[in-house]
């Protein structure tokens, strides 16, 4: 079974929000939040630049295993015709969640994911080349 990066007993669920969550700025406004709005998520250099800098795991936390189930996550969502993908820019009062884009800020939130899935599989193309080798039901 695979495990949560920083755990060996929490089971790893592969989540669209491990793209995103850290575009979450609850509490971090003033830091986090001006960092990111010198971007415009709409516009294909800025959205780049945000997926290379911020979504693809930039401090390396990810095993190769992990980064192929996020993609094969990622994957299931493209090929699903409804998916809802502004629901992830969504904030979450309950949940002490801000977006630094709310859902309505987003012109088209499944072309990010798209970005996300695109440059993911050129960053991580080793490690998803390395993962697809292996058996996944051992892991």
């Amino acid at each position: 079974m695979l495990f949560h990066p920083s755990s060996e007993q929490i089971p790893f669920d592969a989540s669209l929000n491990y793209f995103i969550g850290v575009f979450d700025i609850y509490d971090r406004e003033e830091t986090r939040g001006e960092a990111l709005a010198r971007f415009n998520p709409n516009e294909n250099k800025d959205r780049e630049a945000l997926i290379l800098e911020y979504c693809l795991d930039p401090f390396n936390k990810l095993s190769y295993r992990h980064r192929y189930k996020l993609i094969e996550c990622l994957l299931n969502a493209l090929n699903t015709k409804d998916f809802n993908f502004r629901s992830y820019f969504e904030d979450d009062p309950d949940a002490y969640s801000k977006m630094a884009w709310d859902e309505t800020e987003i012109d088209d939130p499944r072309g990010f994911f798209a970005d996300i899935y695109r440059l993911a599989n050129e960053v991580w193309k080793d490690d998803l080349q390395k993962a697809s080798l292996e058996d996944q039901s051992t892991w």
